[in-house]
């Protein structure tokens, strides 16, 4: 594509409504793309994986382990001291002064049975209250560690519910600064509650979003009187020499004169429309409509066609519909503004331009891919910046004012979307501009 950016000047009348092919046969009538109700725009707050490492999981984590902690810490305890109360209680308070008959009926001790002596029954008691003391010491153990177990499982949800109140603050704030992106500056946190470090933040940014408004207010106003101001004059300068031209007695010095002033003119007027265009377009787009991008490239290819056949570049490409929702003037600029910089950075002879439009999970792509001299690829970012051109900077170009590719890069960026050149081995470039839908 083009080594330098397009001029920015008004677009043209519509098109007829049955274009003609770059080879001069009338265009066979394509069915009009299904009429798609509106829709509203992708949600602002993105689904989020229930893994990733938010402040409110980092403290439910800390709640909820220092809580397991704390538990495993006191159950150790508990059952240390119940180990030796049971190791000190383990004294017979009973003396046996004679042989006796015994029968015994715990399943847990092996039993005796029959005439057995005062020492064999002492001997069999004290092994029988150590496994018992055994049996309880487990049993306190093991439903010691399911009540645990339970009440940790309480603890990381009620920690987990505890900390989304504590920090509803900051996603109100952050919903707050994601309706901000979206050119929205009257919006306001204003958070209610204990004034504490939350609101001292919510504070600071409802100032700092006051003085962002009053600023994008005055530059509004400021692009608004600018617009008015330099029109004005440009507009009757053009119309004073356009009435000393007409004049049939008007010298040939006096002609060549005027005819040069009116150039002049013409690309101030040029240079202003596109300063204007540059400065609305660097604000995210509120309004938006479903745009087909398939429509908004024939409408350029139209606005382009007469230039393009008359430095013999054939245009071509594929357009199946695919619609954005974005604001359909901007995109027409996008369009025209990559036709119009691929077809005068051409080839002098044998040149294409091909405008495909590709649809992508989530995305639409337009593509404008032409032939041309080659570009270094270094340069090619330099290309987006306003008034830049390869070897030439800030320079006088009979081929634009050096603001067209910046303001494709602006409209892109406003509709949440970015543009990419990448150079072609044989010469040109190929751009892509991908849009979110």
């Amino acid at each position: 594509m083009a080594a330098a950016s397009s001029p920015s000047s008004p677009p043209p009348p519509p098109p007829p409504s049955q274009p003609p092919h770059a080879s001069g046969r009338p265009a066979p009538r394509r069915p009009a793309a299904p009429p798609r109700p509106d829709f509203d725009p992708p949600e602002a707050d993105p689904q989020r994986s229930w893994l990733r490492p938010t402040i409110r999981i980092r403290l439910t984590l800390l709640y909820g382990g220092m809580f397991l902690f704390a538990g495993m810490l006191l159950l150790t305890i508990i059952y240390l001291l119940a180990a030796e109360a049971l190791h000190k209680g383990n004294a017979l308070p009973f003396l046996i002064t004679s042989d006796t008959r015994v029968q015994i009926t715990s399943d847990s001790c092996q039993g005796i049975s029959g005439n057995v002596t005062s020492d064999q029954f002492k001997d069999w008691l004290s092994g029988c209250v150590d496994i018992q003391r055994d049996v309880a010491l487990k049993a306190l153990l093991r439903r010691s560690l399911m009540a645990l177990l339970g009440l940790a499982v309480a603890a990381f949800a009620f920690g987990y519910v505890m900390a989304g109140r504590v920090l509803s603050p900051l996603g109100r704030i952050t919903r707050t600064a994601r309706q901000v992106a979206g050119s929205d500056l009257h919006r306001r946190i204003e958070l209610d509650g204990p004034d504490d470090e939350l609101k001292e933040l919510a504070d600071t940014f409802d100032e700092m979003l006051d003085r962002l408004d009053r600023a994008f207010t005055a530059q509004q106003r400021f692009v608004a009187n600018a617009s008015h101001e330099l029109r004005t004059p440009l507009a009757i300068n053009r119309t004073l020499l356009e009435v000393q031209l007409s004049d049939p007695q008007a010298s040939p010095e006096v002609v060549q004169l005027g005819n040069t002033l009116l150039a002049t003119n013409r690309r101030s007027e040029q240079l202003v429309e596109g300063l204007l265009l540059l400065a609305r377009s660097d604000n995210q787009i509120v309004e938006r409509k479903p745009v087909d991008l398939a429509e908004v490239a024939g409408q350029a290819l139209e606005q382009t066609r007469g230039e393009a056949q008359a430095k013999g570049v054939e245009l071509s490409g594929v357009r199946p519909p695919v619609y954005v929702q974005g604001n359909g003037v901007l995109l027409e600029r996008v369009a025209l503004n990559l036709l119009q910089n691929a077809v005068r950075h051409n080839l002098a002879e044998g040149g294409w331009v091909r405008v495909d439009t590709e649809a992508r999970p989530g995305q639409a792509v337009l593509i404008v891919e032409n032939s041309g001299p080659m570009v270094p690829a270094y340069e090619v970012d330099n290309m987006f910046e306003p008034f830049r051109r390869l070897g030439k900077d800030r320079t006088g170009s009979d081929k634009g004012v050096g603001l067209g590719l910046s303001i494709v890069r602006s409209v892109a960026r406003a509709h949440g979307g970015h543009v990419v050149a990448v150079p072609r081995e044989s010469g040109g470039l190929v751009m892509r501009v991908t849009l979110p839908v």
